[in-house]
């Protein structure tokens, strides 16, 4: 224990949160630039068990944000790298690897067993697929965004509300690091937070970051934030479905055009986003509505058309994940 005395030192936390953490099971979704902070973090910190989660390989432009990598990692999966450096840390964590995108066919496993679960994919289809899924389990879930200069962090579930109950709807545009890139530091100071919330939830710290987002403005160095213990869930809620769930008695819909792929499913049928509406095309009684694109955003933007004027069950699929 003389590995950890200067946080068992710490009055809020002592051997107590000591040994919670050592007991603690942890899934970690992302290996990048959030999940860099959280994976070492946690180990440095003593939690017992990490299960990671990421499909990608090591890329020289992922170096400068996810510093948990080296130049020497650069090809390898990202989960792979990121245990073994774990392990270099702090050989008494435990790490289990997945290297699998997670989707809404496979989070109840990888959720499975575990005591709570960090979203560090920073895709909003992995963020809302998760939240559901810790939602429906009562598990705590620690969820953060960082796009450019700004970013969030929030705990959700585990009897508080969920992702959606914070944001019912998209924004009118989802940024990505890739096309509105980001600064290392960010997703540092954002992910050094998740770890943080983790480690609060595990060891039962007061107050509970769970209900609690905290934004971060890297202009002006500026934090904010809010509690939301209160927020109502959403009654309209279009979820996430696998694409091996869609069945030939769906009414489903590609959003993409041709030059994206061919269609998503042998009874698709292409259409845009806003023919979607009160004259528009909408399944016969009965069916369920599935919409599908390439990261879910025309997916959700169509499903919340539809549902204004059709209120019938509503899957959407991101064919990326």
């Amino acid at each position: 224990m003389t590995r950890y005395d200067r946080q068992i030192a710490v009055p809020e936390f002592g051997s107590a949160g000591q040994r919670a953490l050592r007991d603690a099971h942890v899934l970690v979704v992302g290996a990048g630039g959030l999940g860099a902070p959280v994976l070492q973090y946690l180990a440095g910190a003593g939690v017992g068990r990490l299960r990671i989660v990421d499909p990608d390989r090591v890329d020289r432009t992922n170096l400068h944000r996810q510093t948990v990598f080296r130049a020497d990692d650069i090809g390898r999966p990202k989960a792979s790298a990121a245990a073994a450096h774990v392990h270099a840390l702090n050989d008494d964590c435990q790490v289990e690897v997945h290297e699998v995108a997670l989707d809404p066919a496979n989070v109840e496993t990888l959720c499975e067993g575990t005591d709570v679960v960090l979203d560090c994919a920073d895709r909003f289809a992995a963020s809302y697929t998760l939240s559901d899924a810790c939602e429906a389990s009562g598990r705590p879930f620690v969820s953060a965004s960082v796009v450019g200069l700004d970013g969030y962090v929030g705990g959700f579930c585990g009897g508080s509300p969920s992702l959606r109950a914070v944001f019912p709807d998209l924004p009118p545009r989802l940024g990505n690091c890739a096309e509105d890139g980001v600064l290392g530091p960010v997703v540092g100071v954002l992910g050094s937070l998740q770890a943080q919330m983790a480690v609060a939830v595990v060891a039962q710290l007061e107050p509970s970051p769970l209900g609690r987002l905290v934004t971060f403005d890297a202009r002006g160095l500026r934090f904010g934030g809010f509690r939301f213990d209160g927020a109502p869930e959403p009654s309209v809620r279009p979820c996430f479905v696998a694409m091996t769930d869609v069945g030939d008695d769906d009414f489903v819909v590609d959003l993409r055009d041709e030059s994206e792929g061919r269609v998503a499913h042998p009874s698709a049928r292409r259409y845009a986003v806003d023919v979607f509406g009160a004259d528009g095309p909408r399944p016969a009684d009965g069916q369920r509505a599935v919409f599908c694109c390439r990261s879910g955003a025309r997916a959700w933007q169509a499903a919340s058309r539809l549902a204004a004027v059709w209120s019938g069950p509503i899957g959407l699929v991101a064919i990326d994940d």
